[in-house]
Formats: C-alpha cells, structure tokens, sequence
C-alpha cells in the first residue's frame, strides 16, 4: 500500500466525482437568466419593445381613453406613451396614471390580468377624489402590474 496505491484511489475518486457532476448538471438546466417580471409595467410599455393593443394606440390621449371625467386634472394634452414614461411618482396623481395606464394596456393585451378594461377607467375615476384614495389605487395597480407575466 504504497504511494502508487494511494495516487490511483485518488485518482479514481476524482473521476468518478467528475463523473457524478457532469451527469448531474446534463439532467437540471444551469443558472440561466430570465426576466419573467416586467412585461406589464410601465416601463416595459414606454419603452415599445411589444407592439401596443389597437384599442388604445400610443398617441391616444388620456382624455380619450379614460374619459372625460379626468380632463380637469390631466389635461386634454398627455397622451397614453407619455403617461407611461412620467417620473413624478411623488405626485399621487401621475402615479396613479402612469400604473393605471400600464393596467389598462395590460387588460387589453395580457389573457388572465386581473382588471378588465372598464374596470381600470372606473377605478382611476373613483381614485381622483384624494390624495390618498390616488396614492391607495395607484399601489394596487402596481401590484397587479408587477404581479403580471
């Protein structure tokens, strides 16, 4: 039981460990990145890399879409795409907007998204009353953005 004896057992341990791992890793699929989150937000709609649902297009405005009821407020100008690209997240309203305009092209083109389009524009109607009532739906929006595939 000498040296030579030792060197083969050594050996044949770490080919059968090689072994054992690369049979392993053939049967599971490695670390391989996706992003499953992030096709319902936003960001991802502002950024037109899916092409957008045909009820709502781009250049839309939200008065149009949403109805009349939120001219006072938004104007009779921003239209859907800008309102998905707003940054003024501390402003309850436009982040109220910006999630429910995401929400909106998600009820059209996501199978399962939990609000249906009236739903939304009823929802962001009833939203403007406050503040809190704005910041409130706009966090549940996000939620169902964010929870979205």
């Amino acid at each position: 039981m000498g040296m030579p004896f030792l060197l083969s057992r050594l050996v044949l341990i770490i080919f059968v460990a090689h072994f054992a791992a690369s049979k392993a890793a053939a049967t599971r699929p490695g670390f391989i990145y996706t992003r499953t989150r992030g096709r319902c937000t936003p960001q991802f709609w502002s950024s037109r890399r899916e092409s957008w649902p045909r009820m709502v297009p781009q250049r839309a405005t939200v008065s149009k879409v949403f109805g009349s009821g939120i001219f006072e407020r938004y104007g009779s100008d921003v239209t859907l795409l800008e309102s998905t690209t707003r940054n003024d997240d501390e402003n309850a309203f436009a982040g109220l907007l910006k999630q429910a305009s995401a929400a909106l092209l998600n009820s059209y083109a996501r199978e399962g998204f939990p609000y249906s389009a009236w739903e939304v524009k009823t929802l962001l109607i009833q939203a403007l009353v406050s503040k809190e009532a704005a910041a409130t739906q706009a966090k549940q929006f996000s939620v169902a953005n964010e929870a979205c595939n």
